[in-house]
């Protein structure tokens, strides 16, 4: 008989994207991976290198309890390592946020780890196995034009705490991925509706929310490389810090008050300039009226 092969579910596989390097790179530590994303055709490089690809979409219970029993089967009741990956970046402004689209995010960011861990748990506890979730600097860092992302990444944080707690009496360990700015296929190109408060300021914006974070971004396969190797220690840290500009939010975390990181991020990011800009533009109506 073949020795025991470790199994690892990792959900938002689609190419160019953190689930889709994390597949591969699991795979080249030796795991049964399962990948997942809302799209067969997404994955199909993974598929060509011998990776089982599933279909499911994160905010569907019934396609959760599909997989949940496929693996089931294929795995004897067991599951090593479940990788709550996927996720949606929304980048606007509060002013300029869609309120159903702030519900998708909240639904797939934060809500469908949760119900994801409550399902495999029974396949986990029966492993001794882990969950990784995949947090995110920006519940710790206040940068603008993140507000509903960040509130859902947070949301993660809290909820790695507590899973921690509840599932370490069945030998489950919680692991959180504290995630830097990473070169993946997710940033878009940066346009503000036409009616945004920042629509004169789409300069600023363009210069300090887009072009500034990915300078210095960590390629997605070394973000890869470092998951897999603290996840996959015999005793690993609760929280991970990886990736660009990680290391900096855990001081600002540890060490720094708020009135200094929103000082830090004013100037990081233009905002002074916004101010003087729409102090300006203020004025300018005064006079006209």
């Amino acid at each position: 008989m073949s020795a025991y092969q470790k199994s690892v579910l990792i959900t938002g596989c689609s190419a160019g994207g953190i689930g889709h390097a994390l597949a591969l790179e699991y795979h080249r530590y030796g795991y049964r991976v399962f990948a997942t994303a809302r799209k067969l055709e997404s994955m199909a490089e993974l598929a060509a290198q011998g990776i089982e690809t599933l279909q499911l979409d994160v905010s569907n219970a019934v396609q959760i309890q599909e997989v949940r029993q496929t693996l089931s089967v294929k795995t004897d009741g067991k599951l090593d390592i479940l990788v709550n990956n996927a996720g949606q970046i929304y980048d606007n402004a509060i002013t300029d946020s869609e309120v159903e689209r702030v519900r998708e995010i909240v639904e797939v960011n934060l809500v469908s780890p949760i119900i994801m861990t409550k399902e495999f748990s029974p396949l986990l506890i029966k492993a001794g196995g882990r969950v990784v979730l995949i947090g995110s600097i920006t519940a710790i860092l206040p940068l603008p034009f993140t507000a509903a992302y960040a509130a859902t990444k947070a949301g993660i944080h809290s909820f790695s705490n507590v899973a921690r707690i509840e599932l370490a009496p069945f030998g489950v360990k919680v692991i959180n991925i504290v995630t830097g700015v990473i070169q993946t296929n997710l940033w878009r190109d940066g346009k503000l509706p036409d009616d945004s408060l920042y629509k004169p300021m789409e300069d600023l914006y363009i210069t300090h929310r887009l072009n500034i974070p990915q300078q210095g971004s960590t390629p997605v396969a070394d973000y890869a490389r470092g998951v897999v190797r603290e996840t996959t220690k015999t005793v690993p840290s609760d929280w991970v810090y990886l990736g660009h500009n990680s290391l900096m939010a855990w001081a600002v975390e540890t060490f720094a008050p708020r009135w200094v990181v929103d000082i830090m991020m004013n100037r990081t990011f233009g905002f002074n300039g916004v101010r003087r800009q729409a102090r300006a533009q203020e004025g300018g109506v005064r006079k006209l009226s």
